[in-house]
């Protein structure tokens, strides 16, 4: 029987009166109506998949010997599962408390998390996606410690108060035996002794206690008879203990940065002490006194002697010098430097019984920001290459791209590459952490994840099969000169911080060319090769970008300042309210003190390029009249025709990266035709666009999340936005100097003042614009321009003034960055109309075309899309030598909020993609590059008269639209979001059709049907909580989407139902059934004496009918969802009692198999014993008693 959803239905109401109206509108033709839609919303269903990277914010570590898994715990209550390579699992604790403590139950596909709030919960990890079985809140008392021992179900839990309470695991009750603190220290001291900070049996005595409290008093608690059998006592306060795995001696560690050992029949003083790191005075003082040893864990081996390993302890004369791990080994002391802070450290074994030789082989080392492995077995030991994902951080993302169903050949030739790369001097060994299984996907097609970061690094990586591996770093910065000391730091520079990061990136993957734009205003064009090279001189081309707004031609001298000069008691700049921190020679048309500089240094020696990306030419916007130049906003790339095309706030500027000259250097202004209804007139502020700017998370108090959430171009400003902030200020000394205005006055205000300079500006504006528009088009119909004076002639042409850059608030993790441009007011730069996208299409450039041509069209941030009209000359060698040509062709349609993707559909629906050439290896020979180089893909067919045969699938902030071409009539339109506006929208594939997917800041995650932009997804995901996620999200085809969830990880989200209803399927399995090995031969001199390793019956002395109940009111039991009540209340259908049946019978099948084989073994055995006891019987039968 199909479910019934009722949200659906609701899908498919709203998509109908949407369409319906969408196609009601004057012009839309009927014809348009036979295109065939097959996605409807039962395709589409949201669900995570899987997170990759580094566990943020780490705080605890356990790790199952026998199942070789590793979990480790998070200061967001996250819960993070390794196994093999691709091996990974994400669980959540609902509450986010942090993660303090995590104990396995070993080799038995389970798992307890104690958290800061308190509680404690038992996971499953015999299912894919692991849930919580039960879990127990505490009331009255803090958790500090936990221990679970090995094979047993009673857990101890150590409070702040210093007592001690038992849990059962498999009921999670507590148990009513309960060790106090006063009976555990009775007179040994006068004051409280602080919270337990370790617990721990005697590996050889299970009925003994070792009981660790933080001001330095150890006790052994026997268990059975409920008293202390000895209490050990130290001045300095303890961290943790450590037992020998023979139960006569054990370590503790120190704050004072020793380590005593104890023998446990002797409990008047240490047997020894010593300070790993402290300077032995020669007078036989007692050393230094060090930083204190946080955790201490003492490894026997058979063959040789013990392994000591701890970290911390280090003398406080090493100031500044990094954490590290200490390994004592016989008489070697080896200290290991770790690039972070240690969290936690856990010594891998052989074997999982305590009371055995543990045969130590590695040490896992978790670290704030990495995760370490190091080989015990190997001299110098050196550290396992690690086979996860987790250097996502290495350098903190700033920009992040999604490609699914990627050409075949692109991750092997990836690899191939990146294998060149790694370094050398790993472990030989396998990686340790070993466990689980890889899911049995279907999904095969491949995947590609290509991250910016801060250092200037782009990192590609293979993301198919729900896995992650990087395949390939490569370093932009490499381009660049460095400056070697802050004062050698150019003063040219627009950032303080990172000045190589990147910003934007354009990849072709059938043709593999890359285009990057940095945040201090540049462009790189790379190629890819499998051949190395030397470039003598890196190709540069350096472009003079100003501002749309002419001074010269301007009927009013302040420009665009009018609008905020109203009356006549006008308020300075806040050049003037803020420090500048370079000269600024403001409206004044003679050159600054920098001029045609940009912001970096390209290297003037050789540069060897390495197989892989290299660089084929190196793109600068320079600075204008002592301004910097404006950051990149927009880029594209197009490898058929040759052209890179970028934009910002004052324009666009496009490349022929073939012949190295620039073609044309537009402001946003003059793309408007002299007669276009969109012209842009001066408009009231509008919040500024931060595209790349806000490239790591801020969390400075003047850009708080809350501010970041607002739409980058809607009328709805924050009154706590730094440069609201600044509107205020300026609003307030023109009217009330004393009295700060709300945000609604401030708008009005903003409003009036446009009235008021509109009426008298608006015709001179326009006329000039008309004027400006005439020159333009009037001497020639294209723009071409020759090799050498290309640069020239742009800089030259429009001589205009230019304005203040936006603030760049990059800032690399937690800082915050500003431009130093400081020159005009935050008002003026707000109305400034930036280029936001791009989009390479064959489509028809004005409505009166009845063929295709190449072509561009420009969003920009007020909502304007634009088509520019390119003429291509021929291929081969006229490619080189003629110029291409440029025609702006004015507004195709406007629409609300800023312009965000565009894309072509032909007549039927069928995306049409930008022609690209096929890749070719630059440096091979020439017959091998005509062998693999083709013409660009043939032209869609051409119009016939009166009909249009392609559509315009255009999306801003606020709504979309589909135009047809070439009548340019809008026939489909969606207004996707009134309250909140679209953070990200891609025109995507799935399930063989075309629609579009938006994030909204609101959290919606959202899609819509082309072209006919019925809505068939709306979900409230994720709300937008920083800037990170937004600068991240991605969508791609097939229904997969990602973004960066925190700095060290990245979420990957699915929206289709199939690759949901397939997700069990695909994911890794954690537990697979493993012989627990046997426990160490005790030796028969050992059973005979009792040496050996005495047991307990925990059960007697615990259970309820021994040890009563414990009180209702310290702890409260919560049924999880993963357990058999949380089952039957989630339970859908037959088939999950039948699942659920067959793995109980599975279970118990095995059970009762071993069992079986257990009786057969003893009956055996009696059958033996009975034999030899008839032969004894029968030998001794008629002697005599002298006789034996």
């Amino acid at each position: 029987m199909k479910k019934f959803n009722i949200r659906k239905v609701l899908d498919g109401l709203t998509a109908t009166s949407s369409s319906s109206s969408a196609a009601a509108q004057p012009g839309a033709p009927r014809e348009n109506d036979a295109v065939q839609e097959t996605l409807q919303s039962e395709h589409f269903q949201l669900c995570k998949t899987v997170r990759h990277g580094f566990p943020y914010q780490p705080s605890s570590m356990a790790f199952d010997p026998v199942q070789k898994i590793l979990a480790v715990g998070t200061q967001t209550g996250a819960l993070r599962l390794f196994g093999r390579a691709g091996v990974e699992c994400y669980c959540q604790h609902e509450s986010g408390a942090a993660v303090i403590q995590l104990q396995f139950l070993i080799n038995e596909g389970a798992l307890v998390s104690a958290l800061a709030d308190d509680s404690i919960h038992l996971w499953n990890l015999r299912q894919k996606i692991p849930a919580i079985l039960h879990s127990l809140k505490f009331n009255r008392e803090r958790i500090t410690y936990c221990h679970l021992p090995f094979q047993s179900k009673w857990l101890y839990i150590g409070t702040e108060r210093g007592n001690i309470h038992i849990v059962n695991v498999e009921s999670f009750t507590l148990s009513g035996y309960v060790i106090m603190w006063n009976k555990a220290i009775e007179l040994s001291t006068k004051t409280h002794p602080g919270p337990v900070v370790h617990i721990s049996d005697n590996p050889m005595d299970e009925g003994k206690l070792l009981i660790g409290f933080e001001c330095g008093v150890v006790v052994l608690w026997d268990l059975k008879s409920k008293k202390a059998d000895y209490r050990y006592n130290y001045d300095e306060a303890i961290h943790s203990v450590a037992w020998h795995h023979e139960g006569k001696q054990f370590v503790c560690s120190h704050s004072d940065g020793t380590l005593t050992t104890w023998n446990v029949r002797a409990p008047a003083k240490p047997a020894q002490i010593i300070t790993p790191h402290g300077k032995q005075p020669k007078d036989g003082k007692k050393p230094e006194p060090c930083k204190p040893i946080l955790k201490v864990e003492y490894k026997t081996t058979r063959a040789g002697d013990p392994f000591m390993v701890l970290s911390g302890g280090l003398s406080y004369d090493t100031l500044g010098r990094r954490a590290c791990l200490t390994v004592m080994h016989g008489k070697s002391t080896a200290v290991l430097e770790m690039d972070y802070p240690i969290v936690d450290f856990l010594t891998l074994c052989e074997t999982p019984y305590p009371n055995d030789f543990q045969e130590p082989y590695a040490v896992v080392v978790l670290l704030e920001k990495d995760l370490v492995v190091i080989d015990l077995g190997q001299i110098g030991y050196p550290i396992f290459e690690t086979p996860y994902p987790l250097t996502i951080h290495e350098s903190p993302v700033t920009c992040c791209e999604y490609f699914a169903d990627c050409p075949a050949e692109l991750i092997p030739a990836l690899y191939s590459i990146g294998s060149r790369q790694k370094r050398q001097g790993y472990s030989k060994k396998e990686w340790p952490i070993s466990g689980g299984n890889w899911g049995q996907g279907t999904q095969s097609y491949p995947e590609i994840i290509i991250t910016g970061h801060a250092d200037g690094s782009i990192k590609f990586w293979d993301a198919s099969a729900l896995m992650l591996q990087v395949l390939y770093k490569l370093k932009t910065a490499k381009v660049f000169e460095r400056a070697r000391s802050k004062e050698e730091k150019p003063s040219t520079d627009i950032v303080e911080e990172d000045p190589f990061a990147i910003q934007t990136l354009s990849w072709c993957p059938e043709s593999r060319m890359l285009c990057v734009a940095g945040v201090s205003a540049h462009v790189i064009v790379y190629r890819f090769s499998k051949q190395e090279i030397t470039t003598e001189v890196v190709q540069l081309l350096e472009v003079r970008m100003q501002s749309e707004f002419s001074e010269v031609d301007s009927p009013d001298p302040g420009g665009e300042q009018t609008p905020t000069l109203p009356t006549p008691g006008a308020p300075p700049s806040p050049q003037e309210t803020e420090v500048p921190t370079q000269p600024s020679t403001g409206n004044s048309s003679s050159d600054g003190p920098r001029d045609n500089i940009p912001c970096l240094q390209v290297r003037s020696s050789p540069l060897k390029q390495s197989p892989g990306y290299q660089v084929e030419l190196v793109i600068q916007l320079v600075w204008v009249s002592g301004e910097p130049p404006q950051q990149i906003t927009s880029l594209a790339i197009n490898s058929s025709y040759g052209l890179v095309v970028f934009g910002n706030s004052n324009g666009l500027a496009v490349v022929d990266y073939l012949q190295k000259t620039l073609l044309l250097n537009m402001g946003t202004s003059e793309l408007y035709s002299p007669s276009d209804p969109y012209q842009r007139q001066p408009r009231s502020p509008r919040k500024a666009r931060q595209p790349s700017g806000a490239l790591c998370d801020s969390n400075d108090g003047s850009n708080t999340s809350e501010d970041r959430c607002k739409s980058p171009t809607s009328g709805s400003t924050s009154p706590c936005n730094s440069d609201d902030e600044r509107k205020q200020k300026f609003i307030e000394k023109v009217k009330f100097k004393s009295r700060r205005f709300s945000k609604t006055v401030a708008n009005d205000f903003a409003k009036m003042s446009r009235k008021i300079s509109s009426t008298s500006e608006q015709k001179p504006d326009l006329e000039e614009r008309s004027q400006r528009w005439r020159s333009l088009t009037c001497k020639t119909h294209f723009y071409c321009m020759n090799k050498g004076k290309a640069a020239d002639r742009m800089s030259q042409k429009a001589d205009v003034c230019r304005t203040k850059s936006a603030p760049d608030s990059y800032a690399k993790d937690n800082s915050f960055t500003r431009s130093r441009s400081s020159s005009v007011t935050s008002i003026e730069r707000e109305s400034r109309e930036a280029i936001s996208s791009f989009h390479f299409c064959e489509s028809y450039p004005r409505k009166t075309d009845s063929v295709v041509g190449p072509g561009v069209l420009v969003g920009t941030t007020q909502g304007s899309v634009m088509m520019v009209a390119l003429s291509l000359p021929p291929g081969g060698d006229q490619r080189q030598q003629q110029p291409v040509g440029i025609s702006s062709c004015g507004t195709l349609v406007r629409l609300k909020g800023g312009i965000l993707t565009m894309a072509m559909l032909d007549s039927t629906g069928t995306l049409l993609p930008p022609s690209y050439e096929p890749w070719y290896d630059p440096n091979a020979s020439d017959e091998e590059k005509e062998k693999s180089r083709r013409r660009r893909p043939a032209s869609p067919p051409s119009s016939q008269e009166g009909q249009d045969s392609q559509f315009a699938v255009l999306c801003s902030e606020k709504q979309a639209k589909v135009v047809a071409m070439p009548s340019q009539t809008c026939i489909y339109k969606h207004n996707i979001t009134e309250t909140s506006f679209v953070l990200r929208a891609d025109v995507v594939q799935m399930a063989g059709a075309n629609f579009i997917a938006c994030f909204c800041a609101n959290g919606h995650i959202m899609t819509l049907s082309l072209p006919s932009l019925r809505p068939l997804l709306d979900v409230n995901y994720l709300p937008l909580t920083d800037m990170r996620i937004a600068r991240t999200f991605c969508f791609s085809n097939l229904g997969q989407a990602l973004y960066l969830t925190s700095p060290t990880e990245i979420q990957r989200i699915t929206y289709s139902q199939e690759t949901c209803d397939n997700l069990q399927e695909m994911l890794s399995e954690l537990f697979t059934p493993v012989e627990t090995p046997e426990a160490p031969n005790r030796g028969f001199f050992k059973g005979l004496f009792g040496g050996g390793a005495q047991s307990l019956d925990r059960e007697d002395l615990f259970g309820e009918t021994t040890a009563g109940k414990a009180s209702r009111s310290l702890a409260q039991h919560i049924p999880g969802p993963g357990s058999m009540e949380g089952m039957k209340g989630a339970a859908s259908g037959v088939v999950g009692e039948l699942a659920r049946a067959r793995v109980a019978l599975d279970e118990r099948g095995q059970k009762l198999g071993e069992l079986e084989e257990r009786t057969a073994a003893m009956m055996a055995s009696a059958e033996s014993f009975s034999k030899h006891a008839h032969d004894m019987m029968l030998k001794y039968k008629d002697k005599k008693w002298y006789q034996l």
